[in-house]
């Protein structure tokens, strides 16, 4: 991994690299940031402009991107002693990213974000205040919201099993009022908003801070994950540790929702799905049976393909279109 990658420093920060004696020391910097981009473009900019009043450091994990976005930030925070950006000349997916950033954090608190988030002014104070409530919290995220103000899904969310993903895969969550616990749907932003910080199985890896003592016990992201479902492989291993995790509905951060996955939907969803096989098999496998573990891997398979045919059409509909304009 080492010769995957290069380490790109502002002017400024250089001599805090090479020179010991000026760096800071872990106890000086209470919250990192760590941020994978991938062509997030101006979202990356505006991403890091809402963090930097709020934190001690960012972490800038760039996959090998093809726009303008370090560029941009090159040309912004130059003279930013508290910015840091690693460049892989290959992608090497989320969780390696998010590893690899964490490795060059120093906080005790690190906050993972999304390059098409933006920060409310009161998100991080919020968050903090939560993740120090209790000795057990190890992780809180926030309310992830949309540019028009709705809450998105995914920001609180029960984890979703086989069955809670059958059930919402067919639609069945509506049926819910009459036999919850049946049918439950595991997005919970249907629900009342709470008015303080309550207990969740799952949040979004979109936006999660954790205590780096936490980490330390539970362990790295799972590298065996490139894209998707390694948020939720997480919040499993923290909660099998008794870490806590805690949704809080006063940390508001505005969500473009996969800015950087729209120009590869097939390649996207082809990692989601392998994400979602693996997710399930590492949890549940010794709670199905061997042939009801092959029908729900199936499952998730023959969905994939219903989904790469509905792009591979819009493609192909739209070159059409081009091409008979």
């Amino acid at each position: 991994m080492k010769d995957s990658h290069t380490v790109v420093f502002p002017p400024c920060m250089m001599l805090s690299v090479v020179d010991g004696r000026s760096r800071k020391t872990r106890g000086d910097i209470l919250i990192s940031v760590v941020v994978v981009n991938y062509n997030a473009g101006q979202f990356l900019v505006d991403c890091i402009a809402s963090a930097l009043p709020l934190v001690d450091e960012i972490v800038v994990v760039d996959n090998a991107s093809q726009d303008s976005s370090l560029a941009q930030c090159a040309g912004l925070f130059a003279d930013e002693p508290r910015l840091k950006i690693i460049r892989n000349t290959a992608n090497l997916g989320f969780a390696v990213a998010c590893n690899m950033g964490f490795a060059e954090t120093n906080g005790d608190f690190i906050l993972f974000l999304n390059p098409d988030c933006r920060l409310d002014a009161a998100a991080v104070p919020a968050l903090l205040q939560a993740l120090e409530s209790d000795v057990s919290v190890g992780m809180v995220g926030g309310l992830l919201i949309n540019a028009d103000g709705s809450e998105q899904g995914g920001g609180r969310r029960a984890v979703p099993t086989p069955w809670r993903s059958f059930v919402r895969a067919f639609g069945l969550s509506r049926f819910s009022h009459r036999w919850p616990k049946l049918f439950f749907d595991f997005h919970l932003h249907k629900q009342p908003l709470p008015n303080a910080p309550i207990e969740v199985e799952a949040i979004s890896g979109a936006c999660m801070l954790v205590k780096r003592q936490a980490v330390l016990d539970v362990g790295l992201w799972d590298e065996g994950y490139f894209l998707h479902c390694e948020d939720l492989d997480w919040c499993m291993r923290f909660r099998r540790l008794n870490w806590k995790i805690l949704f809080v509905p006063s940390a508001k951060v505005t969500h473009a929702l996969g800015v950087s996955s729209r120009s590869r939907p097939i390649f996207v969803e082809w990692h989601k799905h392998k994400g979602m096989v693996r997710f399930y098999r590492k949890f549940f496998q010794h709670q199905y049976p061997g042939l009801l573990m092959g029908m729900v891997a199936a499952g998730v398979w023959v969905r994939f393909a219903l989904v790469a045919a509905y792009y591979t059409g819009k493609r192909a509909g739209k070159a059409w279109g081009r091409k008979h304009d």
